[in-house]
């Protein structure tokens, strides 16, 4: 007998999943650099990602951003808190950025300029670059990461109410269609070929 539960907040189009991914290519660039660099703070970072992931519902993510914040130092609670939604672990200079992290996946990445600006406000231009190539970064895994999930869950006899066996395979398998368009609409971009 297969149980019901109800676990995707957005069911993301084919048309979303490619969107997602020309939005995270040139934010790979930015947080390799800032690896490199630190202007943003790696633990910052694992914030945001966890805010997202939170708003997105991604079993998958979760579970992964949730040990990579263990094994960096979180505590169990802060992660938990994160992941329940709950600002008691929020860092004061960090809740603008956080805020907009999770409005950002709340509305599929289709936040206007005014609200981006004000992320420039708080951190400047470079750190908000940063700040909302981690966000892009986590929103595409949690793209491909949801349908995932869902399949996963299904093969354990848990079933999304929301979903289908055929949406989870193809979405699941769209990646291996999309990533390489994406990446050659990207390098189009980059050339000069393409506008957007």
């Amino acid at each position: 007998m297969m149980i019901q539960t109800d676990r995707y907040r957005h069911r993301y189009t084919v048309a979303e999943m490619y969107r997602t991914l020309l939005d995270v290519l040139p934010s790979i660039g930015i947080l390799r650099r800032n690896h490199q660099d630190e202007v943003v703070d790696a633990h910052f970072i694992e914030r945001l990602m966890l805010a997202v992931t939170e708003v997105n519902g991604c079993a998958l993510c979760s579970y992964a951003h949730a040990k990579m914040a263990l094994e960096s130092g979180f505590s169990k609670e802060e992660v938990t808190s994160f992941l329940a939604g709950s600002d008691a672990f929020v860092v004061p200079a960090e809740a603008t950025a956080i805020l907009f992290a999770q409005r950002y996946a709340d509305v599929q990445g289709r936040v206007d300029e005014e609200e981006f600006q004000r992320v420039v406000s708080e951190y400047g231009e470079e750190a908000a670059r940063i700040i909302l190539a981690s966000i892009r970064v986590m929103m595409g895994g949690n793209v491909i990461g949801l349908p995932y999930s869902a399949l996963q869950s299904r093969f354990k006899g848990v079933r999304y109410t929301n979903s289908t066996l055929l949406y989870e395979i193809g979405m699941s398998l769209a990646p291996l269609v999309l990533v390489p368009v994406a990446l050659l609409h990207h390098l189009g971009r980059r050339i000069g070929l393409l506008d957007h």
